[in-house]
């Protein structure tokens, strides 16, 4: 199975190891993928885990999943990155339709870990002719838009 964060790589080779806690992203993108997959399944205790100590609650845990289970992934775009930073969309379906959330992480290294320390959320909507994030192939504009 492709893994969920859209590298092309099978899910055991990419996200997988970092959600099992085998092994540790080496570079922020491969946290930002993992984070991403880790919402997919609905992982609170990663995302939490994964976080910079001053911006971890362990309450978050279950807001975060009922959250995850409330909406439909469809896809993650990598917009740009820098050792420290990923600017990302992440695509879902909610009760109201086909939405994005587009947002720059930033990062930071704490004992040889790569935490997610804060996001810059952007207010941006769903180019029409970019491929629809629903995977149809389509037109985002003549299929979910």
């Amino acid at each position: 199975m492709l893994c969920y964060c859209k590298s092309q790589k099978e899910f055991s080779e990419c996200c997988q190891p970092f959600l099992a806690r085998e092994k540790k992203p080496s570079t922020s993108q491969e946290l930002m993928r993992s984070r991403y997959s880790a919402y997919v399944l609905g992982d609170g205790k990663y995302l939490v885990e994964t976080t910079t100590q001053e911006n971890r609650y362990e309450n978050d845990i279950a807001l975060i999943e009922e959250y995850s289970r409330s909406v439909t992934w469809l896809s993650l775009e990598i917009v740009s990155f820098a050792e420290d930073m990923v600017e990302f969309k992440a695509y879902y379906r909610d009760t109201e339709g086909v939405a994005m959330q587009h947002e720059k992480s930033l990062f930071v290294k704490e004992d040889g870990m790569w935490l997610y320390k804060e996001g810059i959320i952007y207010n941006s909507k769903i180019e029409r002719n970019i491929p629809c994030p629903c995977g149809s192939g389509k037109k985002y504009k003549k299929c979910c838009g």
